[in-house]
C-alpha cells in the first residue's frame, strides 16, 4: 500500500475507506451522526530549570497556557496529554519534582472539558507512579488505573501505561531506561479484553511508539510493540495510534492502521515554537490541524 503526506492536513480520505473498512466496519463508522475532536498534546516537561539543548522547560507553561487558551476556544471535545508531562531538577529533589508536575498541572486543568495523560517516562523522574497518579486527573477514571479506555461521540479510546520493567516492576524514581518500556501481563489482557468488548472503531494513545522507530543507537517504540500491532489488528477495530516520546513528527502504516508521533511542547524557545494539534475523527476522515511547529498533514492513497 503507497501512502503520500501532504504537510497541508492529515486525511484519510473517502477513496481510502476501502482499506478503512477491514479494520473498521464502516456500519461502526456510519452509526456516528457527528464528529468527535480532541485536542493532542505531548512532552511538555514542565521543569523549573535552565534550558537543555533544545529543551526550554520553564517555558512549557506558557505554551500549556497557549494551548488550553487555543483548545477551549475550539471546543474540542476533550483533551489527551501523550506523556513526559513533567520532568525534574538536575538535584533531583523529589518535593520540586511534584511542585513541577502540580504546577502544570494547574494549567493543563484550566482546559474546560475531559482530560486525561497518558504517563511518560520522564512523569517519572523522581517520583514514583503513584505519586504521579495522586497529583493529576484523568477524568472519569479511578486515580488507580494507569491505562484505561473511554468512549466520546461513537469513538473508542485506548490509553496504554508501557511504564514496566520486563519483570513486571513498574518503572519509579528513575530507575527505568528510556528505550526499555513493557506492559505487563495484567495490561496485556486488559488490552484484549477491553478490545473485544467494544464495538467502536478505536484510537489507541501510548507515550512510547507502538511501531518500529530507532534512530542511530536509539529506541523509540515499546519493546514488544509487534505482539501490540498482532492484538489491534486481529481485533478488526483500531484505526490509528497516537504518540510522544520521540520529540519529532513521524507516521507509518502497518496493515491498515495509522500511526502517527508528535512533536514535544518543550523543545525551542518562545510561543512561536509551540507544539499542540487538534484531530477530527468523523464516519470518512481523521484530520490533524497542528498548530505553531506541528504541520497539517494529509494521508491519502498514492
Amino acid at each position: 500500500m503507497s501512502w503520500t503526506i501532504n504537510r497541508r492536513r492529515f486525511l484519510i480520505s473517502s477513496a481510502a475507506m476501502a482499506t478503512l473498512s477491514a479494520i473498521a466496519p464502516l456500519e461502526l463508522l456510519g452509526s456516528r451522526k457527528k464528529s468527535v475532536r480532541f485536542g493532542l498534546l505531548t512532552d511538555s516537561h514542565y521543569a523549573d530549570r535552565e534550558p537543555s539543548g533544545t529543551r526550554y522547560y520553564k517555558q512549557s507553561l506558557q505554551k500549556m497556557a497557549e494551548a488550553v487558551e487555543v483548545l477551549n476556544k475550539e471546543k474540542v471535545d476533550f483533551a489527551i496529554h501523550l506523556g513526559d508531562f513533567k520532568d525534574e531538577h538536575p538535584t533531583k529533589v523529589e518535593a520540586d519534582t511534584i511542585k513541577f508536575l502540580q504546577d502544570i498541572e494547574a494549567e493543563y486543568s484550566k482546559f474546560k472539558g475531559p482530560r486525561y495523560h497518558c504517563i511518560g517516562n520522564h512523569d517519572l523522574d523522581s517520583i514514583s507512579k503513584d505519586q504521579f497518579q495522586e497529583n493529576i486527573t484523568n477524568t472519569g477514571i479511578n486515580q488507580s488505573e494507569t491505562y484505561f479506555s473511554f468512549d466520546h461521540q461513537g469513538v473508542h479510546f485506548i490509553v496504554l501505561d508501557p511504564n514496566f520493567h520486563a519483570d513486571e516492576r513498574p518503572h519509579h524514581k528513575g530507575d527505568y531506561e528510556w528505550f526499555d518500556a513493557h506492559l505487563p501481563g495484567a495490561e496485556w489482557k486488559w488490552f484484549e479484553e477491553d478490545l473485544a468488548k467494544t464495538k467502536l472503531p478505536t484510537i489507541v494513545f501510548s507515550h512510547f511508539t507502538l511501531y518500529h522507530f530507532v534512530k542511530g543507537d536509539a529506541v523509540f517504540h515499546m519493546t514488544d510493540y509487534e505482539r501490540a500491532q498482532k492484538i489491534m489488528e486481529d481485533s478488526g477495530k483500531v484505526i490509528a495510534s497516537f504518540h510522544g516520546h520521540t520529540h519529532e513528527e513521524n507516521y507509518t502504516e502497518v496493515n491498515g492502521i495509522h500511526y502517527c508521533t508528535h512533536l514535544g511542547m518543550v523543545d525551542y524557545e518562545g510561543l512561536e515554537n509551540n507544539s499542540f494539534a487538534i484531530v477530527e475523527v468523523n464516519e470518512v476522515e481523521i484530520t490533524i490541524t497542528g498548530y505553531k511547529r506541528t504541520s497539517n498533514k494529509t494521508l491519502k492513497k498514492g
